[in-house]
């Protein structure tokens, strides 16, 4: 049913994802694996540069299609055939939810695969094996979790206040905020009753959730009760309501990984820091594994250094 009332509109962004993209990484990451050793390395190397970039392509026509499915724009109604019909593709591609999720979700992969090579080079440094590639593949990682992990919280506060304009029930579900209030809170910590609709225990920030909503501490957010009275106005009775614990912890797991993630990796770069910043008693060299220097003169411990 709902592939023919709207797949006018949302099979568009997902033929472009399998006739470009999909097509566009398979046929790369087939010359990659079977041009081993066949083909000269610069254009091995481009072939899976070209998979990533046909990767990146996919992520954006799905997250196009996920956007509209979220917030839906360029089409009309054909009340004669009873389906939604295709207006405008490109305001589909382009309108600011797919961007800015497109933008999000980009970043936290980059985030996310940044950490697996971390953890791979670390894997391989505390057995002591391919410890010249592996010392360079550290530090690439570290970079791209730290400069990833910054675009990911910036990425993260535009597309909270997307959601703020074009889902409000969203984001307050997410910070389990039941009625509207000046200077919202951000909840760190938060238990209640849904069927109630309000939290018996509460640890929260304030002002904070309204600057994230508006760039303003003191300004109004709408609750979940406020729009769940709105919408039964709107579209009749029921409770419109997500369920809001899986909102609320979910939503405070992505952050908490997402800072967990950038504060490691700043910590790596500082126990992994260049040569000229250490003493000399503390480098290494390139076939050696390296000391992880906490201060000047303050290496950790062998047996830290493995944990870490």
């Amino acid at each position: 049913d709902y592939s023919r009332f709207v797949g006018d509109i949302f099979g568009a962004p997902l033929a472009f994802e399998a006739l470009i993209a999909f097509f566009f990484e398979s046929t790369f990451i087939g010359l990659w694996i079977f041009g081993w050793d066949r083909l000269p390395k610069k254009i091995h190397l481009a072939c899976m540069w070209m998979v990533s970039l046909g990767t990146i392509l996919s992520a954006y026509f799905i997250l196009a299609a996920n956007s509209w499915m979220q917030h839906p724009v360029g089409y009309r109604i054909n009340e004669e055939r009873g389906r939604a019909e295709l207006t405008d593709f490109w305001k589909v591609l382009t309108q600011d939810t797919a961007v800015t999720q497109f933008f999000h979700t980009i970043t936290a992969a980059f985030l996310v695969g940044g950490a697996f090579m971390v953890g791979i080079a670390a894997f391989h440094l505390a057995r002591k094996k391919h410890i010249p590639v592996m010392r360079t593949s550290l530090r690439l990682g570290l970079v791209t979790v730290v400069i990833a992990g910054l675009l990911t919280a910036v990425s993260g506060d535009m597309l909270a206040k997307v959601m703020f304009r074009q889902q409000p029930m969203k984001m307050a579900a997410a910070e389990a905020l039941w009625d509207g209030q000046d200077r919202a809170p951000f909840s760190v910590f938060a238990y209640g009753d849904v069927s109630e609709g309000h939290n018996s225990v509460e640890i929260s920030l304030p002002g904070v959730l309204s600057f994230l909503a508006n760039n303003d501490p003191n300004s109004y957010v709408p609750g979940i009760n406020d729009i769940n009275r709105e919408l039964e106005e709107k579209y009749g009775p029921g409770d419109y309501r997500p369920n809001i614990p899986v909102a609320f912890w979910s939503f405070r797991w992505m952050i908490g990984f997402g800072m967990a993630s950038f504060g490691l990796g700043l910590l790596g770069l500082w126990l992994t820091r260049k040569k000229f910043l250490l003493p000399p008693a503390m480098r290494t060299g390139e076939d050696e594994v390296p000391n992880l220097v906490l201060f000047r003169n303050k290496a950790l411990s062998p047996k830290l250094t493995k944990l870490y």
